[in-house]
């Protein structure tokens, strides 16, 4: 079956739940997926009637429909908000995208790679593009290109060996004392050097219901003191499903910290609702949430109000950056960058060596061209605001420090 024709996207057509969002008309969402919740009890779960969701074709010339991720379907029962209707009309396919920017796809732009790992850009993040330029760092980061279909050496679906390090479907121990929650496959754009592309999200639960055993495994072992909740993006759930899940882990007495790792207050600002600042903020855990920005030109007006926000409920916020070649690889972009982010009340945390995943082999930069981009970082900014560059190996007890 072909995915792409029923205008569902994602990191893998051979994963299904790993679509970014699934497509439900506007009138079933709202007559069918009105399930009740009962109230978690200790670190329980609420059961959730998953009821009968079918696949559902999309007519071709009907534009009348709701992008929604799975679990924002199948697990909640708010109303679209702007940050839904911002995925509803996020651009899909290279050739709306080249149009839009003034491209010629067929010269920019390969179809095969957005065939293996598929297109998929929010308009607040494309808007930030700017027209008439392929070489513009952010256009970079999630247009599909020729070199994506090549296979190098020393390049794999799984770099960093996570299929190794699960303790369970959806739940993964990479360093002591910490797990990682892989609560869904769904992200807010498709950034062309994942290192989760090929990550087999099928196996993950992907319901509410389904997190009890994770839940119980954390529960059962008081040496994690902290839970990560990646993905995917874990902010692509929906805010009511989101609080059951970090209700559930603040009622794990040895659990001290939450994190939650996004790109989606830079993707889609307005997905920072006052209910999610609201909900954060009174987490019982230490919160701390780690956004992931690569480059300056990511952080328009939109975006420091909604970092605004988060701050205004005392929310520690780091920054990850990824090191990128034709995207931040020099010492003026990344400057600029940490001047931002502090300038924000962000702290930059990492920037990170490329994860050698298949496809993204064309962004990697040297590590000594990396090291004298930190170098001189340390001339020009205080030690606060200058990021460590690591890279990650599996199998070892700790990210390993660079530069």
């Amino acid at each position: 079956m072909d995915r792409h024709q029923f205008g569902l996207s994602g990191p893998c057509e051979s994963r299904w739940c790993c679509t970014l969002p699934r497509v439900y008309l506007v009138s079933v969402f709202f007559r069918q997926n009105k399930p009740n919740y009962e109230v978690a009890h200790r670190t329980k779960l609420p059961h959730v009637d998953k009821g009968d969701w079918r696949d559902r074709r999309r007519d071709e010339e009907s534009r009348d429909f709701v992008i929604e991720t799975q679990q924002a379907c199948s697990l909640g029962t708010e109303s679209k908000s702007s940050w839904q209707e911002e995925m509803r009309a996020a651009f899909r396919t290279v050739e709306r995208l080249c149009e839009h920017l003034g491209l010629n796809p067929s010269e920019h732009a390969s179809i095969a790679a957005a065939r293996d790992f598929p297109l998929f850009a929010p308009w607040p993040y494309v808007r930030r593009i700017r027209p008439g330029d392929p070489a513009d760092p952010l256009l970079l980061q999630i247009l599909p290109v020729p070199d994506e279909t090549k296979s190098v050496p020393g390049f794999s679906d799984d770099p960093l060996a996570e299929t190794a390090a699960t303790m369970r479907p959806g739940l993964l121990q990479k360093y002591d004392r910490r797990v990682l929650l892989v609560t869904t496959g769904a992200c807010a754009i498709h950034c062309r050097y994942c290192f989760r592309r090929s990550f087999p999200y099928a196996d993950v639960p992907n319901s509410i219901s389904d997190w009890q055993d994770s839940i119980d495994a954390i529960a059962e072992d008081p040496s994690i003191d902290e839970v990560i909740l990646s993905g995917g993006d874990p902010l692509m759930l929906v805010d009511s499903t989101l609080t059951q899940l970090i209700d559930a882990i603040s009622q794990i007495e040895h659990v001290s910290r939450l994190r939650i790792h996004t790109r989606l207050p830079i993707v889609i600002p307005s997905r920072v609702t006052d209910s999610l600042v609201g909900m954060l903020g009174d987490a019982r855990p230490q919160t701390i949430v780690v956004l992931h920005a690569n480059h300056p030109d990511e952080l328009d007006t939109e975006v420091e109000q909604a970092i605004d926000r988060l701050s205004s409920a005392r929310i520690n916020l780091l920054n990850q950056s990824v090191l990128l070649r034709g995207v931040n690889d020099s010492v003026q972009c990344m400057e600029s960058l940490c001047r931002k982010l502090v300038n924000l009340g962000i702290l930059p945390y990492y920037m990170h060596q490329l994860d050698r995943v298949n496809g993204a082999a064309h962004f990697e930069v040297g590590k000594d061209e990396g090291r004298k981009i930190v170098e001189s970082l340390r001339e020009r900014l205080p030690g606060y605001a200058v990021p460590t560059y690591v890279e990650e190996l599996p199998g070892h007890a700790s990210k390993k420090p660079i530069a």
